[in-house]
């Protein structure tokens, strides 16, 4: 019998299993398919590969050239790059290998079915078998969502098949102006395409303060996404060369003709014909059912990452899969789920952390507010790249910071300092007070924290209301 049967090697899968060993437990992982899951191979780490090399020929095609440098006869081979992506993927995936073989996690290739508490039946490519277990962790991540009437095909792709291109396309539409939809529409601009992004909300970046999200706007706009809120998809035809999509926007009926269509609206957890309906709870879209410690109310059956509530992101995965593991050894490890960081990897970055503004406002919060421009970053305007800003905002009365929200370059980095002060109960006034390095753009987010008690030394600090 083992002490844990973990179903999936994402991570969620992989880092419960390193950690179960490292606590000196009898564990198994279940994969039917790819060691890494989603992250490792068709997502995460793909992407942020083609973002980077779609950017460097971005920036070396129109930014260096006020740097003094001149590139002539500039172009990009597609198959190299996708090439370069595929060796990452590869030496991660084979770095979890390597990471369950030296920790003597048993790895078993096949499809799981939880047929109890303590029992999974394990289909391989040579026999069927049941395991049993004192505890059974679920961790199989997570699919594109498609809509009812818009079908994968050859022209219309997922997330997955966005990463796969051949060609760059002419032209394409992107449904949906999240993390994702914004992401794969910067990768395809970059390298030639007119991208077109429609989004069915009629605000941009709902999770983000209105005065970051118009920065975010501008500038995405700016690098040449057509971005097209508040619409609804009419209907989606072959043509000769490609697709036409029909939609309205703003209530003005719309047309485009495009060679391809990436549906960007989202993900749902994988779940099917892994348990019968009635051993495990499923809230109305699909999740599992758990308590605040990933706990299902069976008991001895836990599930973490995508399957279940929060956002689906790989660094919460991996944490939750660290309590789970921690728990069942008798710990009371937790998870501030409040303290969890989200990053869109366009460029610039745009970073978030904590509870917005408006947030605040709705919950009737006293809150002070500080923000900090780029513009006046002497290392950002070095580097020539000063588009953005940080703002942080704190409890009126505690000090307390509440959240942090960056757009700008580094903002994934920049924000995991203020998370470090937020996590450890720092005030904004003795976070103020540390030291930061000169020139960096880290200093945004110090500056930003000085202006919010009016200590600003880099621009003009708001006039104190008398």
């Amino acid at each position: 019998m083992y002490d844990i049967l973990i179903i999936g090697t994402g991570p969620a899968g992989y880092v419960a299993a390193i950690r179960a060993a490292q606590l000196g437990m009898k564990v198994a992982c279940i994969e039917k398919s790819s060691v890494g899951g989603t992250c490792l191979n068709i997502g995460c780490i793909p992407s942020k590969s083609l973002l980077d090399s779609s950017l460097k020929y971005h920036q070396l095609l129109n930014e260096y050239d006020e740097h003094g440098i001149e590139a002539k006869d500039v172009k990009f081979d597609l198959e190299k790059m996708m090439s370069r992506k595929e060796r990452v993927v590869s030496q991660l995936t084979n770095g979890v290998e390597a990471l369950l073989k030296s920790n003597k996690i048993e790895l078993i290739e096949g499809s799981a079915k939880i047929l109890s508490s303590e029992s999974v039946e394990v289909a391989t490519k040579d026999k069927i078998e049941v395991l049993t277990t004192k505890n059974i962790i679920i961790s199989t991540g997570s699919r594109p969502s498609d809509l009812p009437d818009i079908k994968i095909g050859d022209h219309i792709l997922d997330s997955e098949g966005a990463l796969t291109l051949k060609n760059v396309p002419r032209n394409l539409v992107v449904i949906g102006a999240g993390v994702i939809g914004l992401e794969l529409g910067s990768v395809w601009s970059r390298l030639g395409s007119k991208v077109t992004v429609i989004e069915a909300q009629h605000e941009f970046l709902p999770m983000l303060d209105p005065r970051i999200s118009r920065q975010v706007l501008r500038e995405f706009v700016s690098q040449g996404l057509d971005i097209r809120l508040g619409c609804e998809i009419l209907d989606v035809k072959e043509t000769d060369t490609g697709l036409n999509i029909n939609f309205n926007d703003k209530d003005e009926a719309r047309s485009l003709d495009v060679e391809k269509i990436i549906l960007a609206v989202g993900r749902k957890p994988n779940t099917k014909d892994l348990f019968e309906e009635d051993l495990i709870p499923l809230n109305e879209k699909g999740f599992i059912e758990v308590d605040n410690y990933c706990q299902t109310p069976v008991k001895s059956i836990w599930a973490i990452g995508d399957v279940v509530r929060g956002p689906m992101l790989a660094h919460k995965a991996s944490e939750e899969a660290i309590m789970v593991v921690e728990r069942i050894h008798g710990l009371n490890t937790e998870l501030n789920y409040d303290h969890v960081p989200n990053v869109i990897y366009t460029h610039p970055e745009i970073a978030w952390v904590g509870q917005s503004e408006r947030e605040l406002k709705e919950l009737n919060v006293d809150f002070k507010s500080g923000s900090f421009p780029f513009l006046a970053s002497g290392r950002a305007l070095a580097a020539g790249e000063t588009v953005g800003s940080v703002n942080i905002t704190a409890d009126t009365h505690t000090d307390r910071i509440l959240g942090i929200q960056v757009f700008g370059p580094s903002a994934s980095e920049i924000l995991q300092q203020g998370l470090v002060a937020m996590d450890n109960d720092i005030t904004s006034e003795k976070f103020s007070t540390t030291v930061f390095s000169h020139p960096t753009v880290s200093e945004a987010l110090h500056e930003a924290t000085l202006a919010m008690n009016n200590k600003a030394i880099h621009i003009q600090n708001r006039k104190k209301r008398s």
